[in-house]
């Protein structure tokens, strides 16, 4: 994408009009009067809009986990082509059998910038993940790199919604919804099936994505901490209906079953002129997260910044959470501050968005990342065992970095280009070598 693209882009991000709160029966209209009155699907819907449900859940799920959403668009979703498969490129979906499940510690480097026109949707590299895209359950880790926008090109996914972390450039997300601004700091939620396509607000940008196949991500109930804390639900902004009335080629991807599949639309599919429901994108500024900690002693489970969580049929263990280290003060007494050693039933992918992690003092780079399978033994490294344990313990603002994990209850397994690749460090292990033998009895 050209500089002037850039700022065309970056100047239609700026000041957009958000909906605010989480889970909410929002309800948005581009054009005054698109929005039906008192029913959902009237015999003529207003304007000569179609009217179609986009459901995100089951009919007959509970009503607090019911997700649907009216669009009122100009042509119906089912007015297009044939789909054919294409090339899934670096991406993969579950069940991943490339490789066997690894018990070993294992971090890699930043993405490479790439080196050809790169979009977001061709710039998706699939790390690993667990369970079945057809049978809805676990998860994938992908990252991304992109140095173009997409051009006449929309994505949707069938197989799951998609967390968007962005951790080097800014992205501007156009859904059927409406319009997302994600720079660094914030995450976009795109709900399975809304169809979207990003452009860039910089030259480059690079990221992760926790691609979800099983319940929708939702707050996690807070228990003893009460009514207040973590991530509040008004901090979460949903967009205003946007629509394009375009005409012309436009290449429309599914992700369906793990694979990539292709039609050529003569319209933008992006043309819903107003829309009400609760199956919608969300755009979080993970800085707003209200972190609970201990003012006492003792470095609290890290369950306690949880951002959103995706149940499982067994209550309190999730298919997946997703975890973030925030600024914080430290003020815990006869404490070791940093995260303890630890060996955990759930496995844990760990990325960094800007600054250093306060567990390990090298190596784990913005851009880069860890996986500890369940049960791999991990915790800080030895200098900053050395130093936390020798450290004043007065209080201690942690602000120069951020931090989040992809945690999921089943072991990740890599895909074959992770395990292999060439940004994978080696020597990992080194880093708790070193850790001397102080016992004295």
């Amino acid at each position: 994408m050209t500089g002037t693209g850039n700022e065309r882009a970056r100047k239609t991000a700026e000041g957009l009009a958000y909906s605010s709160g989480f889970g909410n029966e929002h309800s948005s209209e581009a054009v005054t009067g698109a929005l039906p009155v008192g029913r959902n699907s009237p015999q003529r819907a207003p304007l000569g809009l179609y009217a179609e449900q986009l459901s995100g859940s089951a009919f007959t799920e509970p009503r607090a986990h019911n997700r649907r959403t009216w669009l009122y668009r100009v042509r119906p979703s089912a007015a297009h082509p044939a789909f054919t498969r294409v090339d899934n490129g670096a991406l993969r979906g579950a069940p991943f059998t490339e490789t066997e499940p690894d018990p070993n510690r294992l971090r890699w480097n930043p993405l490479p910038v790439p080196e050809a026109p790169t979009d977001f949707l061709a710039g998706l590299w699939t790390l690993g993940g667990n369970g079945d895209a057809t049978q809805r359950t676990g998860m994938a880790i992908h990252l991304y790199h992109a140095n173009t926008s997409m051009d006449r090109r929309v994505f949707s996914d069938a197989d799951g919604e998609l967390l968007i972390v962005p951790e080097h450039g800014g992205l501007l997300i156009r859904t059927e919804l409406g319009l997302l601004r994600a720079e660094p700091g914030h995450v976009a939620l795109i709900p399975r099936g809304v169809r979207f396509r990003v452009e860039l607000l910089d030259a480059t940008a690079r990221g992760y994505v926790c691609e979800n196949y099983g319940q929708p991500f939702q707050l996690p109930d807070l228990g003893p901490i009460g009514a207040n804390g973590l991530a509040n639900a008004r901090d979460f902004l949903a967009p205003t209906a946007a629509y394009e009335d375009e005409e012309g080629s436009y290449e429309v991807v599914n992700k369906f079953c793990g694979n990539l599949w292709k039609a050529t639309y003569d319209h933008s599919p992006l043309d819903v002129v107003a829309w009400h429901g609760n199956h919608v994108p969300y755009v979080y500024d993970l800085r707003r997260f209200n972190v609970i900690g201990s003012i006492s002693y003792d470095h609290p489970d890290p369950s306690i910044f949880t951002v959103l969580t995706s149940p499982s049929d067994t209550p309190g263990l999730a298919g997946v959470d997703f975890v973030v280290f925030a600024p914080r003060w430290l003020v815990g007494e006869d404490t070791f501050r940093p995260p303890y050693f630890h060996r955990n039933v759930m496995s844990e992918y760990m990325g960094l968005v800007e600054g250093a992690y306060d567990a390990k003092a090298e190596g784990f780079v913005p851009g880069g990342g860890s996986l500890h399978n369940m049960m791999s033994a991990h915790g800080p490294d030895r200098e900053t065992f050395d130093r936390a344990s020798a450290a004043e313990l007065k209080p201690q603002k942690i602000d120069d970095g951020l931090a989040f994990m992809f945690e999921t209850r089943w072991p990740v397994t890599l895909t074959g280009q992770a395990a292999g690749a060439d940004h994978l460090q080696s020597g990992y292990d080194g880093v708790w070598q070193g850790l001397e033998r102080h016992f004295r009895p």
